[in-house]
């Protein structure tokens, strides 16, 4: 289940759905309107397999890492967020929910860091040619 922060535009979401891209935006179709950040990670505890994408980068946090679930920060104009999903969700270490699950990740034009369960350092993937 992909989930997109509130704080996305809309104009990326329709692109997203345009693409076929599958997603269910806060406020909308997953919780109420205005939901607090405290409040989002006991909600990803409760769907299984989720990944969320936000433009807010209190959620690029170590200590958030959960086997349930996916964060990821996009660390860039809102503008791209749409074009970086798609990429991120192509990214053959990324592509699948199983792959993802377990991570809390930064996205950012030049390339992806994240932070794993169980994992003691930090990792990074580079973009592949497109």
């Amino acid at each position: 289940m992909i989930i997109i922060d509130e704080n996305l535009p809309e104009l990326e979401t329709s692109q997203l759905r345009d693409w076929g891209i599958r997603v269910r935006v806060v406020g909308v179709e997953v919780a109420r309107l205005g939901i607090k950040d405290d409040q989002i990670i006991p909600l990803l505890h409760r769907l299984r397999g989720a990944t969320f994408f936000t433009l807010d980068e209190d959620f690029f946090d170590r200590r958030l890492c959960h086997a349930r679930y996916c964060l990821v920060w996009l660390d860039m104009a809102a503008k791209l967020s749409a074009l970086q999903i798609r990429r991120f969700l192509k990214h053959p270490s990324l592509d699948t929910e199983a792959k993802r699950i377990g991570k809390v990740v930064r996205v950012r034009p030049t390339g992806i860091e994240f932070y794993e369960v169980g994992a003691r350092t930090s990792g990074s993937v580079a973009w592949q040619d497109e």
